[in-house]
């Protein structure tokens, strides 16, 4: 079944009878809704939404931009299968829908978003791995298009977001590495130009000075935020004169690849180098020893994120009037064995 004319002819009823008895309306007999509604779910018959969008001005479907590549596929795990559980929990109780927009590594964010927008496929959007500087803010600001972004940027000078506390973390790590004793700690980085090295980097440079431990660049070790990322931190960091006594990992899956360079070398994480990592990752709880790192609500920061967009799209507004403000997503520090060891007992 192609279309309501061909429901209609089949029925032998004018289109217009077809059409109102699908929408419900009042003006059209018990008899007849049955009859159009019992053969349009025998002969498969489903309604053009396209067309309907066009004439309505509006898609019910708002969409998630999400980075794809290669790297992102290997080293996938649950953070967007869990926003997405939060996120839809909002958007059902209003009908809406929800898509993925995965943007191919190697093309510009900022067009790959300027293509979905002129596409008119969604009526708002959620953008994530937002840059320093991040041109699609820019863009979808000027084109008044609702919009909620994960994670903070430069751009804009008012833009609702909601970003994980990168600075939290990164501060309650130092603290509490230098509380065991440790002076010489790493950290790293994204080799990108994502916003969220640049909140890590200086929320840690901040923790170390309150303490007057000179920043070392050579302790910040920027590379991919994946296992094989892991993997080549340890390597730089086992290259170094001067190694240090302990790491604070940005990605929760890099733990993986660099407790696995670390044994290729004889140096046990938790004895040799302490070990913080970022998120309470699945696929890291089997790490041994157990990995110290950050607890957070995937499902709950979804919900959080859908109720902000809603609250910034006109025909939802009234629904959220208090989700409009900005949000610093807390993480509880889980503690493991992987940091356990006192520096200043073993001297």
């Amino acid at each position: 079944m192609k279309g309501i004319r061909q429901l209609a002819e089949h029925l032998n009823i004018s289109i217009g009878t077809v059409s109102r008895a699908l929408n419900g309306k009042p003006d059209v007999n018990e008899e007849t809704r049955r009859r159009v509604l019992a053969a349009a779910e025998e002969l498969g018959y489903v309604a053009n939404q396209s067309g309907r969008s066009l004439r309505q001005g509006e898609t019910k479907v708002i969409g998630l931009m999400i980075e794809s590549s290669k790297e992102t596929v290997e080293n996938a795990d649950n953070f967007f299968l869990g926003v997405t559980s939060g996120l839809q929990s909002v958007f059902a109780r209003h009908k809406l829908d929800l898509i993925m927009l995965p943007c191919p590594s190697d093309e510009d964010p900022h067009e790959y978003l300027k293509r979905m927008v002129a596409r008119r496929i969604v009526d708002a959007m959620i953008i994530s791995d937002t840059q320093r500087v991040d041109r699609r803010i820019d863009f979808l600001s000027r084109a008044k298009i609702p919009f909620v972004a994960l994670g903070r940027s430069l751009s804009a000078s008012n833009f609702p977001w909601i970003d994980l506390d990168f600075e939290g973390v990164a501060e309650h790590a130092v603290e509490r590495l230098i509380a065991l004793g440790h002076r010489r700690i790493a950290i790293t980085a994204p080799s990108s130009e994502a916003n969220l090295g640049y909140l890590f980097i200086e929320s840690y440079c901040r923790a170390l000075e309150r303490h007057d431990i000179p920043f070392d660049p050579s302790l910040v070790i920027r590379v991919k935020s994946s296992e094989q990322g892991g993997y080549q931190a340890a390597h730089e960091l086992l290259l170094l004169e001067e190694r240090p006594t302990a790491v604070i990992l940005i990605y929760e899956l890099m733990a993986i690849g660099l407790y696995r360079r670390l044994m290729e070398s004889g140096v046990m994480p938790g004895r040799d180098l302490a070990v913080i990592g970022f998120r309470d990752a699945p696929r890291a709880r089997f790490l041994q020893p157990s990995l110290s790192c950050f607890r957070i609500s995937l499902y709950d920061l979804g919900v959080d994120l859908g109720r902000m967009l809603l609250a910034n799209m006109p025909a939802y507004r009234d629904f959220y009037p208090n989700e409009g403000r900005n949000i610093v997503w807390p993480l509880e520090l889980m503690p493991g064995e992987s940091d356990a060891f006192d520096v200043g007992a073993m001297v």
